[in-house]
C-alpha cells in the first residue's frame, strides 16, 4: 500500500496542469499515473522511418493561448506564428481565408457578403457574449452542487444563444448559404457538427479564442511535453507510464484511493489518496467507481450524446510542401454547403496541417490529415487485438488512405508523388493509444446536452475526486489545460486558490539556471574543410534570451536520429555581441553530431540550445590582476572560448598583457585575430602551425603569467599542464575547460549502475586525511554525491566535471573516475581527481585540495 496526497489518472495536459497546481499551491504529494508508455497524452508525438514526427492531437493553437500556457511552461514555450491567413476554406466552387485579426474578418466577410453586412455586425456582435455564457456556465461547473443548481439555469436564461444549435444560430441569422457555411465552417476545432453543435462552443473556439490567429510550438507538440514534465519533477509529482488504474476506490462516499497495476511488471498494488484526479474523461471516470456510481448517475451519462471521433492520416514527404503554394496555413475541405452532421468516412470535412512548415526545428516534412466522424463505422472490429486485426478492417483502412490521398491530389497535384510514409489511424486507434470512450478524440460531445448535464465539469458527487481535461472545460489541447486549472481550483482551499490565481496572472516567473530553447541558424561560414563556423540568433530577431561571460558553452541537441544528441561547443563571439552566438565546429572522424553540422544544417533551421554553461570564464571587469599576464594556450579547435576572451578583452579596453599561443595544423581564424589585434595594444601572438607547445615556447611567459586559460584536446592539455607546473606556475592559476555531453553523463550513470550491481557492500567508506572526518558513499554514487549527503562542505561548482573546482587526491582505495584533460600525467599519478566523477569501488581515503 503507497500513499499519496493526491493522485491523478492520466498524464494528458489537464492532469499535468492540475498536478502541478496542487503540488505548488497545495504542498501535495502527488502521483501521476499513465496507462500508455509515453507521458503526455495527446502532446506526445510518434515518429516513423527514423526521420518523421507526428504530432497526435495538437495541430495548431490559438495565439490566445498564451498566458495559461505561458504559465504551465514558466514563459519556455516558443510559438511560430502561422501566416497571415492561417486557415483557408476550400467549398465546391469558391474558398474564404481566415485572416489573423478580428477586425480583418468582420471586413473581409463584409467584402464578400456585402447584402449581408448588416446581419454580419449583429452576428458577430452576438458571438461574444455566446462565449462569455459558456465560460460562466463552465466556471460554476467547478462550484459544489449547491451553487451549480441555482446558477447554471441563471446562466442558460441570461445567455441563451450559448445553448442554442449553431446550426440553429447560422440558419436564423443569414440568408446566404455560402455565408452560412463559411462562418460554420471550422467547427472540427471541437469536433461536434452544425446540426447538434452548441453555439457557444463555436462562439468561444473559432470565432473566439482563434480571433487574432494562430501558431505552432517551436520543436513540436512534444516541446511542451518535455518542458511541463521537467516542472513537475521540479514540484516533487511523481509520474510513472505503463499504469492502469483499474478502480478508484472509496469509503463513505469519499475517495479514498485507487487500484493500479503496473504493466510492464504485472505487479498490481493499491494507492491510499484523499483527493482523486481524474483526467481520463468524463465516462471512463465513472465507470473507474464501479459499483459506487448510482442509479441516477448512470442514467445522466447515458442521456449525454456519444462523443465525436476521428480518422487521422499521417504522411512524410520527400519535398517540401512548399513546392505545391503551401506556405504554412491550414486547409479546411468541405465537401458542399450544407450544415448536417457526419458523412461517410472519407467524404467528410477534411482538416489539413502542414505542421512541419510551421515548426523551424524540424528536419522532413509531414503532413497531417484529419477527418471527424461517427466512430461506429469499425464498431463490427471493436474488441479485436491490435496486433491481430481482420482482414476486413485492413482492407478498410487502406480504402480510406487510397480516398483521402485522392482527395489531396485533387487539390494539390503532384502531391501525392513526395508520399514516402503513408499511415491511417482510425477510432480503433485512439481507443487502443488513448483509452477514450469508442476513441472519442475531444471528449464529450460540445452540445446544449453537455452543458445542461450536471456530470460535465471538474466537480463529481464523490467527495475528493475531481475531473481535469478537457471534460472539464471545452475540447481541444489548450481547453484541457484550463480544464485541469478548474480541477485544482475546485480541489483546492479557499486561500490556497486566491494564491493560484494570483500567480497565474501574474508575471511569469521563469525557471532558475541555464536558459533553454530553439535558436535559429542565422548562417554557416565554411573556415577549412573541416572547421565551420555556425551563428545561432533568436528566433525572431532581437536580443538573445541570455546573457554569457566569455569561455562559457552552449549544449545543443542535434536531430540526427529519432531521439535528439546532445553535444557542447565554446562560444567564439564575444559576450558584447548581445544578437547572436557563434560556435565553430569541427569534424570529427565518425562524429555523428559533427556530421550533421557540417553535412546536414542549413540556415533558417532551428536548434534546442541550452546555456550558458562552464566556469572556464574571464570577465575584464572583475580581473583584480590587471598588471600581470593573462596567458591564453589554445590547441586546434580549442582557441574558439579564447577568441571570446579577447573579445571579451577588446570591449572592455583592456591595455594589460595577453599572450596567445595557438597551436594547429592550419592556423584558425588568422583574420579575427588580425581583428582583434588592432583593438588590443598588449596582445602578443604566437602561433605553432604543425608543432606542439612545448616547454621552452612556455617558459617566456611564466614568470610574469598571473592567470593561464588553457582549452584543446585533452593529451595537449595534460602535457602543457605539466610543463606549466615544471615551470612553477600556481596551479589555481590555470584554468582549463572540458565539455559535459550526455554521452559522458550516460557513461558515468552506465558505470555507476554496474558498480552497484557488482558491489558487496551497502557503502563505501571515504576518509578525509587530516580532517578526522569520514563519510558513506553508497555504491553507484560519485565521492561528492557523498559528501553533500553528509553535509560536507566539499568545494563545488559547476557539479558536472568540467570546472575543476572539487579537486581531491585519492590517497589509497579503488576508484572509477574521468579525467577529462583536466589533470596533468604526473598529477593523475599523484592521485588527482575530480570528486564529482569520481565512483569508489571500495573504501577510499582521500585528501581535499587546498
Amino acid at each position: 500500500m503507497e500513499e499519496f496526497d493526491v493522485v491523478v489518472i492520466g498524464s494528458g495536459i489537464g492532469g499535468m496542469t492540475a498536478a502541478r497546481l496542487l503540488a505548488q499551491f497545495g504542498g501535495k504529494r502527488v502521483l501521476v499515473l499513465e496507462q500508455h508508455y509515453l507521458l503526455g497524452g495527446l502532446t506526445h508525438e510518434f515518429s516513423r522511418a527514423g526521420r518523421y514526427h507526428f504530432g497526435t492531437g495538437l495541430h495548431y493553437m490559438a495565439t490566445g493561448a498564451g498566458p495559461f500556457l505561458d504559465f504551465m511552461t514558466d514563459g519556455r514555450v516558443q510559438v511560430h506564428t502561422l501566416p497571415d491567413d492561417f486557415d483557408v476554406l476550400h467549398f465546391p466552387g469558391f474558398e474564404f481565408r481566415i485572416p489573423s485579426s478580428a477586425e480583418a474578418f468582420r471586413a473581409r466577410l463584409t467584402e464578400t457578403f456585402p447584402d449581408e453586412h448588416a446581419a454580419i455586425e449583429r452576428f458577430l456582435a452576438g458571438t461574444g457574449r455566446a462565449a462569455a455564457g459558456l465560460t460562466a456556465r463552465n466556471v460554476l461547473a467547478s462550484f459544489p452542487a449547491a451553487v451549480r443548481a441555482v446558477g447554471h439555469p441563471i446562466v442558460e436564461r441570461l445567455y441563451p444563444a450559448a445553448y442554442r444549435t449553431l446550426a440553429d444560430e447560422i440558419t436564423r441569422t443569414f440568408r446566404d448559404p455560402r455565408l452560412r457555411a463559411v462562418l460554420a465552417a471550422r467547427w472540427g476545432l471541437y469536433g461536434t457538427p452544425p446540426a447538434t453543435a452548441a453555439f457557444g462552443y463555436h462562439a468561444s473556439v473559432p470565432l473566439g479564442f482563434y480571433r487574432n490567429g494562430g501558431g505552432h510550438p517551436v520543436g513540436g507538440p512534444k516541446e511542451i511535453n518535455t518542458i511541463i514534465q521537467q516542472i513537475l519533477r521540479g514540484y516533487g509529482v511523481e509520474l510513472r507510464a505503463r499504469q492502469t488504474v483499474h478502480r478508484i476506490a472509496t469509503e463513505r462516499g469519499r475517495v479514498s484511493g485507487v487500484d493500479v497495476e503496473d504493466t510492464t511488471t504485472g505487479r498490481r498494488y493499491a494507492v491510499r489518496a484523499r483527493t482523486v484526479v481524474s483526467a481520463a474523461g468524463v465516462r471512463n471516470t465513472y465507470a473507474l467507481l464501479g459499483d459506487a456510481v448510482r442509479p441516477r448517475w448512470r442514467r445522466r451519462l447515458d442521456a449525454l450524446e456519444p462523443e465525436p471521433s476521428a480518422v487521422m492520416l499521417f504522411l512524410g514527404l520527400d519535398r517540401s510542401p512548399a513546392e505545391f503554394g503551401v506556405h504554412g496555413e491550414n486547409h479546411w475541405c468541405m465537401p458542399d454547403l450544407e450544415l448536417a452532421g457526419f458523412r461517410e468516412p472519407g467524404e467528410g470535412t477534411l482538416y489539413v496541417s502542414f505542421a512541419s512548415l510551421n515548426n523551424p526545428a524540424a528536419r522532413h516534412h509531414t503532413v497531417e490529415v484529419l477527418e471527424l466522424c461517427d466512430p461506429a463505422f469499425i464498431d463490427e472490429w471493436r474488441g479485436t487485438a491490435e496486433d491481430d486485426r481482420p482482414a476486413g478492417y485492413r482492407a478498410l483502412k487502406d480504402r480510406l488512405t487510397r480516398r483521402l490521398l485522392d482527395r489531396l491530389a485533387e487539390r494539390w497535384p503532384g502531391l501525392r508523388d513526395t508520399i514516402t510514409v503513408a499511415e491511417l489511424a482510425t477510432p480503433l486507434t485512439y481507443e487502443t493509444y488513448q483509452r477514450s470512450v469508442r476513441g472519442a478524440f475531444y471528449g464529450l460531445a460540445a452540445t446544449p446536452g453537455r452543458l445542461r448535464s450536471p456530470l460535465a465539469g471538474s466537480r463529481t458527487p464523490v467527495k475528493g475526486l475531481f475531473v481535469a481535461g478537457q471534460d472539464a472545460w471545452n475540447p481541444g489541447v489548450t481547453a484541457a489545460l484550463a480544464g485541469g486549472m478548474m480541477a485544482a481550483q475546485a480541489a483546492l482551499r479557499p486561500a490556497e486558490m486566491r494564491t493560484m490565481w494570483q500567480t497565474i496572472r501574474g508575471p511569469v516567473v521563469g525557471p532558475d539556471g541555464p536558459w533553454q530553447g530553439y535558436l535559429r541558424v542565422a548562417r554557416i561560414e565554411t573556415l577549412t574543410p573541416e572547421i565551420s563556423r555556425i551563428r545561432l540568433a533568436p528566433l525572431d530577431g532581437g536580443a538573445l534570451p541570455f546573457t554569457f561571460l566569455a569561455g562559457q558553452y552552449l549544449k545543443i541537441d542535434l536531430p540526427v536520429a529519432v531521439e535528439p544528441i546532445e553535444r557542447s561547443y565554446s562560444i567564439s563571439s564575444g559576450p558584447g555581441e548581445t544578437g547572436f552566438a557563434d560556435i565553430a565546429v569541427k569534424r570529427e572522424p565518425d562524429g555523428l553530431g559533427s556530421a550533421y553540422l557540417h553535412d546536414e544544417l542549413v540556415a533558417g533551421q532551428a536548434l534546442r540550445v541550452s546555456g550558458p554553461h562552464g566556469a572556464f570564464t574571464w570577465d575584464p571587469a572583475r580581473d583584480a590582476r590587471p598588471a600581470g599576464t593573462l596567458l591564453l594556450i589554445a590547441g586546434g579547435i580549442g582557441i574558439t572560448p579564447l577568441l571570446s576572451v579577447l573579445a571579451a578583452a577588446a570591449d572592455a579596453g583592456h591595455t594589460g598583457r595577453i599572450v596567445l599561443l595557438a597551436g594547429a595544423r592550419v592556423v584558425l581564424f588568422r583574420d579575427d585575430i588580425a581583428a582583434l589585434r588592432e583593438r588590443l595594444p598588449g596582445l602578443e601572438v604566437e602561433l605553432f602551425t604543425g608543432r606542439r607547445i612545448g616547454r621552452d615556447a612556455l617558459r617566456p611567459y611564466a614568470a610574469a603569467v598571473t592567470r593561464v586559460h588553457l582549452c584543446g584536446p585533452a593529451p595537449m592539455m595534460q602535457d602543457v599542464l605539466g610543463h606549466l607546473t615544471a615551470l612553477g606556475v600556481p596551479r589555481d592559476a590555470v584554468h582549463t575547460e572540458a565539455f559535459v555531453s550526455e554521452r559522458s553523463r550516460r557513461t558515468r550513470r552506465e558505470r555507476a549502475h554496474a558498480i552497484a550491481l557488482a558491489a558487496d557492500a551497502g557503502r563505501f567508506t571515504v576518509d578525509v586525511r587530516g580532517e578526522d572526518t569520514a563519510f558513506g558513499v553508497l555504491p553507484g554514487q560519485t565521492v561528492l554525491d557523498g559528501a553533500n549527503a553528509a553535509g560536507l562542505g566539499f568545494a563545488q561548482s559547476c557539479g558536472e566535471g568540467s570546472c575543476g573546482t572539487c579537486r581531491v587526491v585519492v590517497l589509497s582505495g579503488p576508484s572509477e573516475s574521468d579525467t577529462r584533460g583536466m589533470f596533468s600525467a604526473a598529477e593523475i599519478d599523484a592521485g588527482w581527481r575530480l570528486a564529482c566523477q569520481t565512483l569508489p569501488t571500495g573504501d577510499l581515503t582521500i585528501s581535499r585540495m587546498s
